[in-house]
């Protein structure tokens, strides 16, 4: 096993984790710690994907699920810039 393939396995671990968590009421979806957790893991997935075992499919929805965790994430801040 590689170095990427234990990031890209560390990667999905992570997600797992925090959509397991928000699934069963424990983590909430919409704070950092879930978003953290989703862009890291995709980010990590990335890795693998771009250095060592390309598959486009993969890449567009990893790219998109640590797009959508960077935005959030940003939203977030936003939000607790303006006091709301």
């Amino acid at each position: 096993m590689t170095l990427t393939d234990a990031a890209g396995l560390l990667g999905v671990l992570i997600i797992l984790v925090a959509y397991a968590g928000a699934a069963l009421g424990k983590l909430d979806a919409e704070k950092p710690v879930a978003l953290l957790c989703n862009l890291i893991g995709a980010c990590l997935i990335l890795w693998g994907l771009l250095t060592q075992d390309f598959n486009l499919s993969a890449t567009v929805m990893e790219g998109a699920w640590a797009l959508v965790a960077g935005v959030g994430l940003v939203r977030w801040a936003l939000r607790r810039r303006t006091g709301q």
